[in-house]
């Protein structure tokens, strides 16, 4: 990338001295910073730990009552209908938006969670791998780095009972989930890795899960729903004697290559393994509120030296800033104190998740994730959100000052996909995107 402006970059050890990165000259548009009055400040992208794509179309759509006791299992069933209408074409159009809006957003590597594998009723695709190849496609064009994560999904809970029909969609045998791995790792390039996702533990029997970890390449992502809601802590407790988390670590090599997916549910013991183990905890605290599925304990974890990010999960809302914003405003509902997520080296708050979530991404996503490599946010410093900023509190007042979109640019792999706030191609996309899901209500009415 050429450069001829010199700004602020945002290093883990503070602010220093830099080249600014120029327009991509395929994009005509003048250079960052060349008329602003005030110093450009660039920091790392952020990397989204957790997403389900095709849960973006439907974000909005179950907010209305459907039983007194509503939970994430009720909402369960509105996500059951709404995924049984998705198509290849369908899917990369709602994935296309949904990337570029994290683009937008600041998140430049995604990690997404899929499992919608096959047609209605579970009949595969003439190319097993059509859904997979949608989503990967989408990335490529819209240009967010992504790690693929196919879903293995075998079983309806604990007891082994056979999916339900509306699971079919999801469901592989262990052959057959293998099978789909060797294809899409032909796939795999500088901005594209494959890993492994295991759903959760009521989904995939122990035997499956140690014929299919045995099977993986040494370096591997492996990425589980674990822990996140109460009843599986307590059905797991009943059927395997043990709780998730400890149930895991006791029955796998969990290292830095495993990012458990929640985990809001970890007795004192569990918390401390975890972070013993090097492992992720992806957090995403948007979701997890949307579905009242409860609170990690984030001061703890961090006490215990333990390792975590971010996910913006059934993407209902799209931006690192509110996961952060709300992964430190939670902990001060619970305790009714101000500025949790700090340490005695780093008094910020937004510092110190910064600081997290880079920390975690390169062995998370499998991506060599240099906090200040390809992959950058040029913050809008004429914004007035900044106005009056000093390097002590840029990172905070990007945070922590209000809703508006505080990111100029976004560059992934050296290249600008976001310019003056927007995606270089978001009307396109955001056309195409309307149309598609436009078709899907149509099933509504």
């Amino acid at each position: 990338m050429n450069s001829k402006a010199i700004g602020r970059i945002w290093h883990l050890d503070g602010w220093r001295n830099g080249p600014l990165p120029q327009t991509d000259p395929r994009v005509d548009e003048p250079a960052v910073g060349g008329d602003s009055r005030t110093p450009q400040r660039v920091v790392p992208g952020i990397a989204n730990l957790h997403s389900h794509a095709f849960q973006r179309a439907m974000a909005g759509m179950a907010e209305s009552q459907t039983n007194r006791e509503d939970s994430f299992w009720t909402w369960r069933e509105t996500m059951y209908r709404f995924a049984d209408r998705f198509t290849p074409e369908s899917l990369y159009s709602v994935a296309a938006q949904l990337y570029a809006e994290m683009l937008e957003a600041g998140f430049t590597t995604v990690c997404e969670f899929h499992y919608l594998h096959h047609g209605p009723g579970g009949k595969p695709w003439p190319n097993p791998a059509a859904m997979s190849s949608a989503l990967v496609e989408a990335a490529a064009d819209v240009g967010i780095r992504m790690t693929l994560l196919p879903v293995l999904y075998m079983t309806g809970g604990f007891d082994g009972r056979p999916l339900e029909p509306r699971q079919q969609r999801f469901g592989h045998t262990v052959d057959g989930y293998l099978r789909l791995l060797d294809t899409l790792r032909t796939k795999e390039n500088g901005r594209l890795r494959i890993g492994c996702a295991l759903h959760s533990l009521r989904a995939v029997p122990a035997q499956a899960m140690r014929e299919v970890l045995a099977a993986l390449p040494t370096d591997s992502r492996v990425h589980i729903h674990i822990a996140e809601q109460l009843p599986e802590v307590e059905e797991c407790l009943r059927l395997r004697g043990s709780r998730p988390v400890q149930w895991l670590l006791d029955h796998a090599d969990v290292d830095e290559r495993w990012t458990l997916v929640h985990a809001t549910h970890l007795d004192d013991a569990e918390l401390a393994a975890v972070a013993r183990s090097g492992a992720t905890v992806a957090i995403c605290p948007t979701t997890e509120a949307n579905l009242g599925d409860g609170l990690f304990r984030l001061r703890d974890y961090l006490e215990a030296g333990g390792r975590w990010g971010v996910g913006s999960d059934s993407n209902s809302s799209v931006s690192p800033v509110e996961e952060l914003r709300w992964l430190e405003y939670g902990q001060r509902l619970v305790t009714r104190r101000r500025n949790i997520a700090v340490s005695a080296e780093t008094p910020s708050v937004g510092e110190t998740l910064l600081q997290g979530v880079l920390a975690s991404a390169s062995d998370s996503t499998g991506h060599r994730l240099d906090p200040v490599g390809p992959d950058m946010l040029v913050l809008d410093g004429d914004a007035p959100q900044f106005a009056g900023a000093t390097e002590a509190d840029v990172v905070d007042r990007w945070i922590f000052s209000g809703n508006r979109p505080l990111v100029r640019q976004a560059w992934v792999d050296g290249r600008c996909v976001v310019d003056g706030g927007r995606h270089t191609d978001a009307d396109a996309i955001a056309a195409r995107y309307r149309q598609t899901v436009a078709g899907l209500l149509a099933h509504e009415r």
